[in-house]
């Protein structure tokens, strides 16, 4: 969600402050700002919307310094206005946070009785109060963090500047992440603090991720990190491996396009680690649990990820016979779920640090689940607190709308619902084979739905003046239908809605005229003919239709559609990641054609780390 950048740097911090920010916009944001310590003072700039807004502030009003901290807020408590922006600062105390404090309300009705007054309407600003009371009371920059952390209740990364101490950050994490860069080359003896390791791309791949409860003295070239129990701890350095190239569009329009066209080549690297193509079987990782004696899988994930389970539960029903529970994050915990022994909890999440799927983790895991994990960031906090971990390799993914990170999420399920069958005893060794061979099919049938671009792209035009948009699928391509509806709403705001197809009939028929186009995706196959049966009550009613089949559903059912859309004939299993191409395509040609702001939507983060 918001993005944090801190550095103890050897000359002017503003320049890399705000290219860090830059390469945090993909996260979704609508203030911003920066704050240096030069000359004793503290120097602060912000400003309201996109981050062009605070380059011309600083242009016309300079933060020099070797030290800052900077920040790209969402706004939770209080408006996107600039008096709301980070950072947050008292008279010695600046700092920016991610996250929510659950409690602020009763810590600010507790500072202001003690005559302290507050500039913004941010839960943030608390914590820039309480500290900076601790050490106005004589205490070090270290003991005063120590004695507010544990007041502070929710999910919060924070990091601090202070005016006296013009030498040090500190940062701190709980439920939200950060990580500790550490310089080298052209940079050593520089350390820095950012919300993710592509922040930090540009000045170090050396870095370390602070644990749940750590918090870290940062200085010139070192870092000591405190447990939560405020022990000096050491946690391992690695080398990031993300190259700042990752947040480049290169020759593509959008970040969403270029993830679009990234699908065959993501894909192949996600698959390439499920499947030993000579022997012809898919694998897992090691994991130190049999997983052919788990008796039911709860899958748990938030937006598009839990879409991915929903095809997934299919998967598992169909090939492995397991049965699946389905939640969303936001709601598992709530409802207190029953969850059997011997049972394999499922979280599907790009970033792994989804502030709901996260806490939904920790409960199952107290209550005795296994737990895998499907994530695109292997260093990430569901990662490291999961039984099994199970990558996507999709790269980073700068586009708040998911593509490339759903298609990979699709293709380890793919892989997992084959390789329980298997260990279950419900595919046989000829099968797995089968499988295996449409699994290593699937990069070449992407490039063919990407291949009708073009087509796609000269009927949005018929699509992006309607205020609303039906989606119809049966089977796998009803969650496909849910993700084209969701992919519409997000970038080109225009109301969609996804349903099973033969649930038409039983309510949203009545939606149907001349002016709402229905998408229907239907590849040929057992359940074409039922969906077709559905696709003729919408066209008896005067809707709009656009096919998205093969060319055998097509030719059956195309004429009287107001367009088609081609796609290869392919094995049921790999389906929904080949259907998911032309709704990804059809919502950015809309969002284009509507000129909308398809790589940061408004309202929108990309890794929702408050619940």
């Amino acid at each position: 969600m918001c993005g944090i950048i801190g550095i103890v740097g050897k000359e002017n911090a503003s320049d890399h402050l705000v290219d860090g920010l830059k390469r945090m916009e993909y996260r979704g944001y609508d203030s911003a700002g920066v704050c240096t310590l030069h000359g004793g003072d503290m120097v602060r700039r912000r400003a309201q919307g996109k981050l062009v807004n605070l380059v011309a502030e600083l242009k016309s009003n300079p933060a020099p310094g070797r030290v800052g901290i900077a920040h790209t807020r969402w706004a939770t408590h209080g408006a996107p206005t600039t008096s709301n922006a980070h950072p947050h600062a008292t008279k010695n105390v600046a700092l920016v946070h991610n996250g929510i404090i659950e409690n602020f309300k009763t810590l600010r009705d507790e500072l202001s009785a003690r005559g302290r007054s507050f500039e913004s309407d941010t839960d943030t600003e608390v914590v820039a109060h309480l500290v900076c009371e601790q050490v106005d009371a004589g205490k070090s920059p270290q003991e005063a963090v120590q004695a507010v952390l544990p007041k502070l209740r929710g999910a919060f990364a924070l990091a601090i500047a202070f005016k006296d101490h013009p030498d040090m950050l500190i940062g701190a994490r709980l439920g939200s992440p950060l990580v500790v860069g550490y310089g080298a080359n052209e940079n050593a003896g520089e350390t820095y603090l950012g919300s993710d390791a592509l922040a930090l791309a540009p000045l170090t791949q050396k870095i370390a991720y602070l644990e749940e409860g750590d918090w870290v003295v940062v200085k010139a070239g070192e870092a000591q990190i405190y447990d939560v129990d405020n022990n000096a701890v050491t946690r391992e350095i690695t080398a990031s491996g993300v190259s700042a190239a990752a947040v480049e569009k290169g020759n593509y329009r959008h970040f969403m396009q270029k993830e679009i066209f990234e699908q065959p080549t993501v894909v192949a690297q996600t698959l390439s680690s499920y499947i030993r193509p000579l022997e012809q079987q898919v694998a897992l990782p090691q994991m130190d649990f049999d997983i052919s004696v788990i008796k039911r899988i709860t899958l748990v994930a938030c937006g598009t990820s839990y879409y991915a389970a929903m095809v997934a539960k299919y998967w598992f029903e169909t090939f492995a016979r397991v049965p699946v529970d389905l939640d969303f994050a936001s709601e598992f915990r709530y409802r207190d779920p029953v969850l059997e022994e011997g049972g394999l909890a499922l979280f599907i999440s790009q970033s792994g640090e989804t502030a709901d799927t996260l806490a939904a983790l920790r409960h199952a895991k107290a209550e005795g689940q296994k737990i895998a994990v499907v994530v695109n960031v292997p260093t990430s906090s569901m990662a490291r607190e999961a039984d099994l971990l199970l990558p996507t390799h999709a790269g980073p993914e700068i586009g708040v709308a998911s593509t490339k990170a759903f298609s990979c999420q699709l293709a380890v399920l793919a892989a997992l619902a084959a390789h329980l069958a298997v260990v279950k005893g419900k595919m046989t060794r000829d099968e797995e084979r089968e499988i295996v061979a449409h699994l290593i099919e699937t990069p070449a049938a992407l490039n063919a739905a990407l291949a009708h671009d073009d087509d796609i792209e000269g009927m949005a035009h018929h699509i992006a003046p309607a205020r609303d948009v039906l989606y119809l699928g049966r089977g796998p391509d009803y969650p496909l239908a849910l993700e084209g509806a969701l992919k519409l709403k997000e970038i080109s705001y225009i109301h969609a809605e996804g349903y099973a197809s033969g649930e038409m009939k039983h309510g949203p028929i009545a939606l149907i005229d001349e002016d709402v186009p229905v998408i229907v995706l239907a590849p040929s196959g057992p359940l074409f003919e039922k969906t077709v049966s559905n696709m003729q009550e919408v066209r008896a009613r005067g809707g709009k239709i656009v096919l998205i089949s093969d060319a055998e559903g097509l030719a059956e059912a195309g004429e009287g559609c107001m367009a088609t859309i081609e796609m290869p004939k392919v094995h049921p299993l790999i389906a929904p990641l080949v259907y998911a191409v032309p709704v990804q395509l059809l919502a950015y040609h809309v969002a284009c054609a509507k000129g909308t702001d398809v790589d940061q939507p408004r309202n929108l983060a990309k890794s929702v780390t408050v619940e």
